[in-house]
């Protein structure tokens, strides 16, 4: 049994030797690996340290600006606001005024066509009126005239009917 303990140690420490060699040579990657990115991370810093700076020159150049356009914009937006209504209060006055004046118009034009109407039916009534009575005289007087003749003339028979025909028309 003694010459398997001595392999089995002989074995183990091969293994610990190659445990030892691996892990060195991982160690060896790990580190080459690491500069590796160290150099990277300070090439990409480098790159990126400029742009950063001039970003953030821009950014402070810009926030008066920023800020001023942000002012004005905020003070245009208030007087078109005013404008606005102002505007909306003219148009309601105007169309309030315009509503009036087309309501007295209408009042007017009303009360003239009421005038018009009532000396219209005043003329008819004080010209009309007589001159119906004038016609109607008229003819009384025409269809006592043909009587007249008609009783010279010896026909009177004949002529009663249409005589009263006369009369109604």
């Amino acid at each position: 049994m003694s010459g398997w303990v001595e392999a089995f140690i002989v074995i183990a420490a091969i293994a610990i030797v190659m445990q030892m060699t691996i892990l060195l040579v991982m160690m060896l990657q790990l580190k080459k690996s690491l500069e590796h990115f160290t150099r990277l991370s300070t090439d990409l810093q480098a790159r990126i340290d400029p742009i950063l700076t001039r970003v953030n020159r821009i950014l402070e150049d810009s926030e008066g600006r920023i800020s001023s356009v942000m002012g004005d914009t905020a003070e245009i937006t208030r007087l078109a606001r005013s404008q606005a209504q102002k505007l909306d209060r003219i148009f309601t006055d105007t169309i309030e005024r315009l509503q009036i004046q087309v309501i007295r118009a209408d009042q007017i034009l009303t009360g003239a066509l009421e005038v018009v109407d009532e000396a219209g039916t005043k003329f008819r009534n004080t010209l009309w009126g007589p001159i119906r009575q004038a016609s109607a005289v008229m003819k009384g007087i025409k269809v006592g005239l043909d009587m007249l003749r008609r009783q010279q003339g010896g026909r009177e028979a004949p002529d009663v009917a249409p005589q009263d025909e006369e009369l109604f028309i």
